[in-house]
């Protein structure tokens, strides 16, 4: 039977809904402090959590580099070296004793593109037990089994390439629930004014990770051997999890330490945009083009992110032929300015939110449109600019830097439309955005087999087109409101 009272809201394709900044919608508690606060704790041990992860990540890619027999390298992928010699002469001897493999490019490629095998099978059911059971043990155990997989890492490698190959799917397997454990936490825990900053904390762990993974990893590689770097970092992620498992809690409600004002303005903060339906809306929410601007801005953007992860370390090795400890060193350089980058960009999307009154639609347009935008301009640079080393360095490092705007944009606009989903909807997205990773690396190998700057150019260019064509969609077709479908009880109505 049709109400006798009219639906007066705005319907999810509404423009009006969109513009209309948040702090205009209700009257909402005064803020509560930061320092020692509960939902702070828990970004900085996020933070941590997610610079675990990514050093677990990527210390491969350089490890790679120093596993791999030269001479196979040289005689099968048919290197052209267009580039002087960079490295200076080297005092120290350069420790070898780390078992050599006979791996050529297009192996290497399988090896660093099959963590995603196993990474894009968990993401949607990830996000779907962390809306329903929480996320802190999803996260946490996902964390602990990649770290004691990469412990197996040199065993793995001494079985063959099937067994390594296995053991990164296994990984990646691990890793794939951590994602969408975390957005559905922080939709329980993240005040809707404090979202970027308190994402862009937590989720910056993984840059720095990377900062200090690519270097460190070098040094070990080059003192010690390839071995360390998968001991070294599987350790620190099982201290990680200790700390995770005693001192986080999933909700505001259980958590034994909060301080009952914090309680209260996080929980009412969040009264009227949580849904009360049990069962997930997967029509409506597959139908709606929110969702899709993010799907398709998140594929865009890792294709560039995972092209870079994986194959910059080969990038300056082959290319620009710096040696094992340069490369770790100035590989890391781009990702220190895009933690930098994180961190800013989410205190000032905040502030213009909160302070200035911008929509939350127009800040995330804005963020996204730079932070892929921008790093498109410049890798396409980085790659014409010949043997430059200087200028190919500080392209790239600012290509990588400004997609930190990324993490204020795009990438948290899950909790703008759906904080209920957020996990859901981060599975989702993740799952179209984790190819990139699989085959983004192979795609490229097979562009480069003589690493000249003319294949390297046909790499960077089709990362930077595909990145303008994800920033133009997610602008076209992005909401900043959340959407009806995702606060409507089970008999179709708006809470």
């Amino acid at each position: 039977m049709k109400s006798p009272v009219p639906d007066q809201t705005p319907s999810d394709g509404e423009e009006g809904e969109d513009r209309t900044p948040l702090l205009q919608r209700a009257p909402r508690a005064e803020t509560a402090p930061v320092c020692c606060s509960a939902r702070y704790n828990l970004a900085f041990l996020a933070f941590f959590g997610f610079f675990v992860l990514y050093s677990l990540r990527v210390n491969l890619s350089v490890a790679l580099v120093d596993m791999v027999d030269s001479n196979t390298t040289a005689a099968e992928n048919r290197t052209v070296n267009e580039c002087a010699e960079h490295a200076a002469p080297i005092k120290v001897l350069h420790n070898r004793t780390g078992k050599k493999y006979r791996w050529d490019a297009e192996t290497q490629g399988w090896i660093l593109g099959s963590f995603f095998y196993g990474y894009i099978i968990t993401q949607i059911p990830a996000g779907y037990v962390a809306s329903r059971s929480g996320g802190k043990l999803l996260l946490g155990f996902g964390i602990l089994g990649t770290s004691v997989f990469t412990l197996f890492t040199p065993l793995a490698a001494d079985f063959g390439v099937g067994a390594l190959v296995a053991l990164r799917a296994l990984e990646g397997l691990g890793e794939g629930v951590t994602f969408p454990a975390m957005h559905a936490m922080w939709s329980s825990w993240a005040p809707p004014l404090e979202r970027s900053k308190l994402l862009s904390i937590s989720y910056a762990g993984a840059q720095l990770g990377t900062v200090v993974s690519l270097p460190l990893s070098g040094i070990i590689c080059f003192y010690m051997n390839w071995t360390y770097v998968f001991y070294l970092f599987g350790i620190v992620g099982i201290i990680w999890f200790i700390l995770w498992i005693w001192l986080v809690s999933d909700t505001p409600e259980t958590h034994k330490t909060i301080s009952p004002y914090e309680k209260e303005y996080i929980l009412s903060s969040l009264r009227n945009q949580l849904s009360s339906q049990k069962s997930v809306p997967w029509t409506p929410m597959l139908k709606s083009l929110a969702l899709w601007a993010i799907v398709v801005a998140h594929f865009s953007y890792n294709w560039t992110f995972y092209t870079l992860l994986t194959l910059l370390p080969t990038y300056m090795k082959e290319v620009l032929r710096f040696n094992i400890q340069e490369n770790g060193f100035l590989s890391a350089v781009p990702y220190l300015g895009c933690w930098l980058c994180m961190i800013l960009s989410g205190q000032a999307a905040d502030n213009l939110r909160a302070k200035w009154n911008f929509s939350t639609l127009c800040v995330r347009r804005v963020f996204s449109l730079i932070g892929m935008i921008g790093p498109a301009v410049f890798l396409v640079a980085a790659g014409f600019i010949g043997c430059d080393y200087s200028l190919a360095v500080a392209f790239l490092t600012i290509s990588t830097t400004l997609g930190g705007f990324c993490s204020s944009g795009f990438s948290i606009n899950h909790l703008d439309i759906a904080p209920s989903y957020a996990g859901i909807l981060l599975g989702i997205t993740n799952t179209f955005a984790t190819i990139p990773g699989m085959i983004g690396p192979i795609i490229a190998r097979s562009l480069t087999p003589e690493n000249t700057i003319g294949e390297w150019q046909a790499v960077f260019c089709i990362a930077a087109t595909i990145n303008v064509f994800g920033a133009i969609f997610f602008t076209l077709f992005a909401k900043g409101e959340v959407q009806n479908w995702a606060v409507r009880d089970h008999r179709g109505h708006r809470n």
